[in-house]
């Protein structure tokens, strides 16, 4: 390079070399960063207009690098340094730095100064700390007289490169972050084996910082740590916290606080399975102000900052409730009492939050006042046990809703029975009277038995009534069919008797009602009713249900007077039974039948053998009856039947019909043969309940006597042939 330096006044020069040049000169090295040191000759002095000195690197002997440092007038005389950083650790290869100066197009002799070698096997750098991501470099020195076998990494892949004939590199991409340590291994032909260790890892990546006040006297800072603690002590995190007044002059706090990762553990945090929270606190005086937080995180690998700017006072995460208790406890609702062990929190407007639960459902009813300490809880079941606890925050300004209190379990007090839910059927003079077993939540106390009291409507002061023990839950009365009654039924515990339900039965049977009976098909072990509003409905509408066959164990439902469908679902309900729905109109007086439904919740295929077939010749024609297939029998809809016959030959005919009532069906113009007659039932799963017969068919009549006539004459005829033939033998 040519200088641009001018002077008027030249050096004394020894065969243009220029005396003026570097002094002093030493080279040092950490890891793979060199640093090169020198001062200027004293000749040096009378140059006024500026110095070049040019630089060389050498690697293993090789020229690796050029460089220069321009020296300015005024800083001659002084000492000069020079960095550069390595792709190789200082300690792999031999690492030489040449240095001379330029002066109008003179130079210095070379002064070159060179990193000592190593006489041992070894493999550098040693005890690195490396980000994730990177590419990192090793080196393995081999002495003389030592030849390299390999170098490899436990967990990590890595490319060799010969650098010299004693010294061998391996580059690695740090895809992961070490467990611990890891080493890099070097062997030799001759089996020493030599290492080094290095940690890959992460710099900080904290995130969120968020402050705020529990107590209105100090400071809680919370983060996301984003990746667990370091184990290793040489790459934990350090944080320091600093809050200042947006001026200058103002407040200004900082706290140290150095955490491994089970020391984050023991701080009351929320852990998650990629991420922890951190936290600092502090005492602080608080006012109405905005302060600026700063969380410093620093790790070999890096350093960030997170900012929090806030007031305080807008910022209050209450703590929980304490000694919360039930100050009064009635059958329906609680009054409870807490206290605070912040006394700061008397001066604040808080609203708090209380939680009820019985197990199976939840309510949350929210108060607000200042310094509050007390709530009313309503609407509660009698005698029932309740799980209560209490968490607030402020109303001003809300944050976030404070701690739960410890949970306080209470048991209401014990009330009279919730009314009972009654229904009735009734054939001839006998009227059934039940009642459903009431659940624990409207018994509110152990049933000790029913009253049922019954009278005609026309003369209620001529009233019957008998005591049912709590192990049965109906009455079957005998009454007078031409009267209309009214029935009452109610429950006692020890806190007294519950509302009486009234039910009234009608002078005429419901179920004799001229109402047409349609079918209906269950789905999904229920059955879906839909039916037209009727004006007579006052207090909504009755569905009952049983089985049409067997013992009539009813069960009903009720339903809102603005809805004009449900569905029907009970645990007794079997697949290939059918049963019989009504739906009524709930009135002020006697319940009026709208409709009925009848069908199965599921068909079941019929068995065979479900005829017992008889059957009757008439002529040329057979009729096959059988009787009417009972109830308990017909597991599915029969949609009609049919009749199937086979003569001696195999020939195959049908008649058949589509009334589900017949009992009969027949054959015409057979001929005379045996015949095999088979019926069988037309359902949703095809033809069921096969059942047969076998017939020989005898001539019709008038064929017979047909043939009695012509034998009779033909016998006649014989007779008289052989008479005539005797006699005149005889005459002869």
């Amino acid at each position: 390079m040519t200088s641009s330096i001018r002077s008027k006044k030249w050096i004394a020069t020894d065969k243009g070399v220029l005396c003026c040049g570097p002094q002093n000169v030493t080279l040092a090295h950490n890891d793979q960063t060199l640093l090169l040191k020198w001062e200027d000759d004293p000749s040096c002095s009378v140059i006024r207009d500026g110095l070049v000195y040019e630089l060389q690197l050498l690697i293993a002997d090789k020229p690796e690098h050029n460089g220069e440092v321009v020296v300015a007038p005024a800083q001659i005389g002084s000492t000069h340094s020079w960095k550069w950083t390595s792709h190789l650790p200082s300690q792999c290869a031999r690492h030489s730095v040449r240095l001379r100066s330029q002066y109008n197009n003179q130079s210095s002799p070379w002064m070159q100064k060179t990193l000592p070698g190593y006489s041992e096997i070894s493999v550098f750098p040693k005890d690195k700390i490396l980000e994730v991501g990177s590419r990192a470099t090793f080196c393995c020195i081999v002495p003389e007289g030592k030849g390299f076998r390999r170098m490899y990494v436990n967990g990590y892949k890595g490319m060799e490169k010969k650098i010299s004939e004693h010294v061998h590199a391996l580059t690695v991409h740090l895809e992961q972050q070490s467990e611990n340590w890891s080493d890099v291994i070097c062997e030799t032909t001759k089996g020493d084996i030599s290492g080094a260790s290095f940690h890959a890892g992460y710099p900080p990546g904290d995130s969120d910082l968020q402050c705020e006040t529990r107590d209105l006297e100090s400071v809680d800072c919370f983060w996301n740590i984003g990746r667990k603690m370091e184990e290793l002590a040489i790459v934990r995190r350090k944080y320091q916290l600093h809050g200042r007044y947006n001026t200058t002059t103002g407040f200004t706090m900082e706290a140290i606080y150095l955490f491994t990762y089970k020391q984050v553990n023991k701080i009351p945090c929320n852990i998650g399975p990629m991420h922890q929270l951190g936290k600092c606190s502090q005492k602080v005086e608080l006012d109405a102000a905005e302060r600026n937080w700063t969380l410093t995180v620093t790790n070999p690998l890096g350093k960030l900052e997170l900012h929090d700017r806030v007031d305080l006072t807008k910022r209050v995460h209450m703590v929980a409730p304490d000694k919360v208790a039930a100050s009064t406890v009635n059958p329906r609702n609680i009054s409870l009492k807490w206290s605070w062990t912040v006394k700061k929190y008397s001066n604040l407007n808080i609203t708090c939050q209380v939680h009820v639960s019985d197990g199976n459902s939840n309510i949350k009813t929210e108060n607000i006042g200042v310094g509050l300490t007390a709530a009313v809880i309503k609407d509660l079941i009698p005698h029932w046990d309740y799980v209560v606890r209490v968490r607030c925050g402020t109303a001003q300004h809300f944050w976030k809703w404070g701690d739960w209190s410890n949970s306080v379990k209470i048991r209401t007090k014990g009330d009279v029975p919730d009314a009972l839910d009654v229904w009735m059927k009734v054939k001839a003079d006998q009227a059934v009277i039940s009642w459903k077993v009431p659940l624990t939540n409207q018994s509110h106390g152990e049933i000790f038995d029913y009253k049922v009291s019954w009278a005609k409507t026309k003369d209620k002061n001529q009233s019957n009534q008998t005591n049912v023990s709590r192990s049965n839950h109906s009455l079957t009365l005998t009454l007078d069919p031409s009267e209309e009654y009214m029935v009452t039924v109610t429950a006692r515990n020890i806190n007294g008797s519950s509302s009486p339900s009234t039910i009234i039965i009608p002078r005429s049977n419901l179920d004799t009602s001229e109402v047409k009976t349609s079918w209906i098909s269950g789905s999904n072990g229920s059955f879906f009713l839909s039916w037209p509003d009727s004006p007579n409905a006052s207090c909504g509408y009755i569905v009952d249900w049983c089985p049409v066959f067997g013992n009539c164990t009813f069960e009903w439902m009720k339903v809102p007077p603005n809805r004009t469908h449900t569905t029907v679902f009970s645990k007794n309900f079997e697949d290939g039974r059918r049963y019989l729905l009504s739906i009524y109109a709930c009135t002020e007086g006697a319940a009026v039948l709208l409709q009925r439904r009848k069908g199965y919740i599921r068909e079941t295929k019929i068995g065979v053998e479900l005829f017992k077939l008889k059957y009757k010749q008439e002529d040329s024609a057979v009729e096959v009856s059988w009787e009417p297939i009972p109830l308990e029998k017909q597991t599915a809809s029969i949609h009609g039947y049919i009749l199937y016959y086979q003569d001696k030959s195999g020939n195959v005919f049908n008649v058949s019909t589509d009334d589900p009532e017949a009992t009969s069906l027949t054959a015409k113009n057979l001929n005379i043969s045996m015949y095999t007659f088979t019926v069988t039932a037309s359902t949703a799963f095809g033809l069921c309940g096969n059942s047969s017969i076998n017939v020989t068919l005898n001539p019709p009549t008038d064929q017979l006597i047909m043939l009695i006539l012509i034998s009779l004459g033909a016998v006649f005829l014989i007779l008289s042939v052989s008479t005539i033939i005797c006699y005149r033998h005889w005459a002869w």
